[in-house]
């Protein structure tokens, strides 16, 4: 039998073998920039309650990415690539340290070791626990909610210590992105439930508790900020990310039909075994009835959300963790079996093919990443921006810039930065300054700065081909 601490050490150097090597080497891309700025604006001006974008108010998400971000760079005393990311990298070691301590007793010693290495070596958390993007802490919130409560349910422990840790987690998930989480946290309740007949545990007063505490956690952050910003505003934003999702506005067929495979794609390696469960394999009518839940509460979430006409393959990413309960408990109690003609010894068979998933995750982490820092290390679009930026800005001078949108170049510049919402809102001892290149003529032709005119410095674009035009002021 595996020990509690031998299993957590296991753990512990598979995690640091994926998800330290190369973590900072790769220029911020896609959206970190949108969880990055934000969390850099709180620290320099203390409003932790309204993300900013730049000059602009970030309604699209709550902050709680940009919290932790800010609490990294204020606890490591450093701003780069690696302290931005090591929260997603903590959140996902979280979950696999619930697996083997809080799930120990229900999947027992080598289930729940397993189930945490089927986590940390998936291809969809191995990618979103190395960025810092909203799934890496999300997914891992919501995986966290649904460990707990599947453990203490399955231990038969007090209703209230079932649904109370659960509904913690349940409502910091809420702080990261929204409600979508809860689509699979119920799939899994309802499923089991539905299995056991235990339809009570849902209007126990626990249960009610436990919703009113996910929603006073994100309570705690939405009332002061509906107070601090215009709350029409904040509340069509957020109804629009909603009803977004579910409208057939903008619908693309064509990479619609594609959800349901590139979603399978984040469950990789791991998904080849899926189909190889065997209810009737397992050693107890229980876990028979367990695994059931499972795959139902997996499966109708997982089918209903990549059907939506909206739907993104990342928004299914929280069934990873029951998807990593149900192989492991499958593994664990002998119920993976291989078709008739196959002629293999089951067991030896198994263990042979979840040592070489679990070294696939390990590969791709501890050496794929690495190796692509190195050759791509010179083709980094947005250092190279900045690079050139910086060498042209003394030093100590301060940066002006005009209204930005969302500039991943931002977060490399050395200069101290002020925002400004449009150029006539910029002090008159303005030395220089960055437009977006909608607004370079209205840059070259300004006179506020008479008899003192602008000049153009530098053009740059980030790897989306957005650009920027630095400009200095002087006669």
């Amino acid at each position: 039998m595996i020990s509690r601490s031998r299993s957590l050490l296991i753990v512990l150097l598979v995690w640091a073998a994926i998800y330290l090597p190369a973590l900072g080497s790769l220029a911020i891309k896609g959206e970190e920039g949108r969880r990055i700025l934000p969390a850099i604006r709180m620290l320099e001006t203390g409003d932790y309650i309204v993300p900013r974008v730049g000059s602009a108010t970030y309604f699209r998400k709550p902050p709680l990415v940009n919290w932790l971000v800010a609490v990294s760079f204020k606890v490591l005393g450093v701003r780069n690539e690696w302290a931005a990311r090591l929260p997603s990298a903590l959140s996902v070691l979280a979950v696999a340290i619930a697996f083997v301590t809080v799930a120990r007793a229900s999947l027992g010693p080598r289930g729940s070791t397993i189930a945490a290495l089927i986590w940390l070596t998936n291809i969809g958390m191995i990618e979103k626990g190395r960025l810092i993007e909203i799934e890496g802490l999300y997914v891992s919130l919501s995986g966290l909610a649904i460990i707990f409560w599947l453990s203490f349910w399955s231990q038969k422990k007090s209703p209230w210590l079932v649904w109370l840790p659960a509904s913690i987690f349940l409502g910091l998930a809420l702080l990261a992105k929204g409600p979508l989480h809860l689509v699979f946290f119920y799939g899994i309740v309802f499923a089991v439930l539905w299995q056991t007949k235990n339809w009570r545990l849902l209007i126990h007063p626990a249960h009610f508790a436990a919703l009113a505490i996910m929603l006073a956690i994100f309570a705690a952050w939405a009332i002061p900020f509906l107070q601090s910003t215009t709350p029409q505003v904040a509340l069509y934003k957020w109804s629009a990310q909603f009803s977004g999702r579910l409208s057939a506005t903008g619908f693309n067929f064509s990479s619609w039909i594609l959800n349901l495979p590139r979603a399978l794609v984040y469950f990789l390696p791991w998904v080849i075994l899926l189909p190889f469960v065997r209810f009737a394999k397992f050693q107890d009518e229980p876990g028979s009835r367990l695994a059931r839940a499972l795959t139902w509460g997996i499966v109708g979430p997982f089918l209903a959300v990549n059907l939506a006409p909206g739907a993104l393959p990342r928004f299914s990413m929280p069934a990873l963790a029951p998807a990593s309960w149900l192989l492991a408990m499958s593994y664990a109690g002998s119920a993976l079996q291989w078709p008739q003609r196959m002629q293999l010894k089951s067991e030896r068979a198994w263990a042979k093919v979840v040592t070489t998933f679990i070294g696939f995750g390990l590969v791709i982490g501890g050496i794929g990443y690495p190796i692509s820092a190195l050759v791509l290390r010179n083709k980094q679009q947005v250092k190279r921006a900045a690079a050139e930026l910086n060498a042209l800005m003394p030093v100590g001078e301060r940066l002006y810039v005009v209204d930005p949108d969302y500039q991943p170049v931002l977060f490399y510049v050395k200069a101290p930065l002020n925002y400004a919402t449009e150029m006539t809102k910029l002090p008159a001892n303005t030395h220089y300054f960055l437009v977006k290149t909608e607004s370079e003529y209205e840059a070259t032709a300004t006179q506020q700065w008479a008899p003192k005119r602008t000049h153009q410095l530098l053009r740059i674009l980030d790897y989306r081909k957005r650009g920027m035009v630095l400009f200095e002021v002087r006669p």
